[in-house]
């Protein structure tokens, strides 16, 4: 038996409960792993709500923890147990152990402690295909982060400096401005109490930016693009306050011939290949000191409903883990 979060039925925070549950054992190509961290995002709350759809009920949330091999099953060669791990999964993370597919496991530097890897891996491989692969970030780029306070948003905003960018960040609270200004951020907007558009064309002396990354959604857009310089880029990753409503392509013509991209980490680290090579770059950068993984608090797995609270209470900045 292993103690797990249990979601029966949809809804707010308090539908999740602590339960005893049997796991069947590692089929093949599975590996049973115990959870030592287990990372918190954004995108457990839509599942919890019925916001993403789920596969059946009752189900266990989370996507990402960091633990160790504690069993094999047949066909499974590139680990063995006692393996320093993490990954990145589909729902079931919030628990002591779980099965996880071997596919999507990558090892563990020694470096590299169990909290700090739940923290980052969702969060920094989110970060890794938006500044590598979706834009390719370079010396000289302005780009514009909203919630730069936040998980993703802080890891952004330092990555992006180290490859020598200007950042812009867009924050809710003074406080949370102080958090983007210490991660990077050369400029920083309180959005609720500025216009960031209008900002963002006074900093820049109306050159603009050369990509955006929005993972606010529908409280940011139409107004982010009014911040991208002509054939510039809109990534829209996350949808914190809703997401983007239709519009009419043509908006994108009278902007300035944009781009406009909706990517998910599913399908950048579909392949293995990519999985690992985004694992070591985002490993590397941690451990060279060019990103600081953002972790501002570590609860029990059984205050998983206050959590909860606090994370769409916007009470949050970076990161925050589960110990089971």
């Amino acid at each position: 038996m292993t103690k797990a979060v249990r979601v029966h039925e949809l809804g707010g925070p308090e539908v999740m409960r602590i339960e005893e549950i049997e796991l069947a054992p590692p089929g093949r190509g599975q590996v049973r792993v115990r959870n030592h961290a287990i990372g918190v995002n954004f995108i457990d709350t839509y599942f919890r709500s019925g916001t993403y759809p789920v596969p059946s009920l009752p189900f266990t949330p989370g996507n990402e923890a960091a633990g160790e091999v504690v069993e094999l099953g047949k066909g499974v060669t590139d680990f063995k147990i006692g393996d320093r791990v993490a990954y990145v999964a589909t729902l079931g993370a919030y628990a002591e152990e779980r099965l996880v597919e071997a596919s999507r496991l990558v090892k563990l530097p020694k470096a590299i402690a169990y909290e700090t890897a739940a923290a980052a891996l969702l969060k920094g491989l989110t970060a890794q295909y938006l500044l590598r692969r979706t834009y390719k970030v370079k010396a000289g780029d302005v780009i514009l982060v909203h919630a730069a306070a936040g998980g993703v948003g802080l890891i952004l905003t330092q990555w992006a400096k180290a490859l020598g960018a200007t950042v812009i960040g867009t924050v809710g609270s003074a406080e949370k401005a102080k958090l983007a200004k210490k991660a990077g951020a050369k400029h920083v907007i309180l959005y609720r109490e500025e216009d960031f558009a209008a900002r963002v064309k006074a900093i820049t002396k109306g050159q603009l930016c050369d990509v955006v990354y929005d993972g606010v959604g529908n409280a940011t857009f139409p107004a982010s693009l009014d911040c991208i310089k002509p054939l510039g880029l809109f990534v829209s990753f996350g949808s914190a306050s809703g997401p983007v409503e239709a519009f009419s392509l043509s908006l994108l013509a009278s902007k300035g011939s944009l781009f406009v991209t909706r990517p998910s980490l599913h399908t950048y680290a579909e392949k293995r290949e990519d999985l690992d090579k985004m694992a070591r770059d985002l490993f590397r950068a941690i451990s060279s000191g060019a990103v600081e993984i953002p972790l501002r608090a570590t609860f029990p797995l059984d205050d998983v409903v206050n959590v909860h609270r606090a994370l769409e209470g916007r009470e949050t900045t970076g990161a925050t883990v589960l110990l089971p």
